[in-house]
Parts: structure tokens; sequence; C-alpha cells
């Protein structure tokens, strides 16, 4: 089902990109992190963005790869709202909510921001690694879980700590 993901994710993603490469480079950067963490991990992964950023809905992806996926995915799209503030407040309020089998979208989202974070910082990105700076205390309040994915979360600390 990974491959099928994968396959799924890019033929939804097209031709989009991501900075100045195919969006490809950025769900391979985010599976990559999830190695260590399973394959449900990795196909989220594949398809964190797909329901936030393509056409594809929930119910699709629930059709095509079951309950819990849909429902990390689900959790993984950003809340509507008219500026960033707001659906990222969104998003982190009800992330903060998440327990159980869910909590693998808390690992998904934690490499997501770190992959997004190492690009930053591989493409002089300074003005968008400044949000994710200043997001993240909120961010790590909403997502982070004791023992989870400590890895992640150790190099995300560092990097946005300037350690």
């Amino acid at each position: 089902m990974l491959d099928e993901a994968r396959a799924f994710a890019l033929t939804a993603h097209g031709s989009q990109m991501y900075g100045d490469r195919p969006y490809a480079f950025h769900l391979e950067a985010v599976v990559s992190l999830l190695s260590g963490y399973g394959t449900d991990a990795q196909i989220v992964g594949y398809l964190h963005d797909v329901i936030e950023d393509t056409r594809v809905t929930e119910d699709e992806v629930l059709a095509r790869f079951g309950q819990r996926i849909a429902e990390c995915v689900s959790l993984l799209t950003d809340s509507p709202g008219a500026s960033r503030a707001e659906r990222k407040a969104g998003t982190y309020a009800r992330l903060a909510t998440v327990a159980g089998a869910a909590e693998l979208a808390l690992v998904v989202k934690a490499a997501d921001r770190l992959a997004n974070v190492r690009s930053c910082l591989i493409d002089q990105y300074h003005g968008l690694l400044e949000v994710y700076r200043k997001e993240h205390p909120s961010f790590r309040r909403a997502a982070y879980r004791e023992g989870l994915c400590e890895p992640l979360w150790r190099e995300l600390d560092a990097l946005l700590n300037g350690e």
C-alpha cells in the first residue's frame, strides 16, 4: 500500500512545486524521516497534504486507504481561516486533543515540520524559517507527546532554537 500511496499523492499533486523543486521532493523528505515509524506513518507521510493542497477529498482517502489513514490525513489538513495565523491556530487546537491511535498524525506532523525547516535552512528561506521559529512554542504545545518521536523533536528544537 506504500507504493499506492506514493503514486496516489504524486498524481494528486501533479505539477505542484515545493519552492523550486517538484512536490515529490517534500514528500520524499517527509517519508524518509518516517522510515523508523512504520508503514502507516510513511503512507500518511505521502498523503499528508493531499486534502489541503489538491482536489482529493477525505472520502477518497477513506475509500482508498481506510479509516486510520484518512483520520490522520484529515488531522493534518489545516483548518480554514483567512490568514496563516488563523489556520494554524485552528489546526493546533485540533492537534492538541489527539490521543490514541490518531497520535500517528502527530509523528507525521513533526516529520513534516522538520522537513520544512531543513528545506528553509538549505534554501536560505530566512523569512519562512522565522515564521516556523515564531510558531514553534504553540506548535510544540499542540503536537508534542513525550516519547512519541523524540529524535524528530530533538532535531526540530535544535534547529529552531539555533543550537
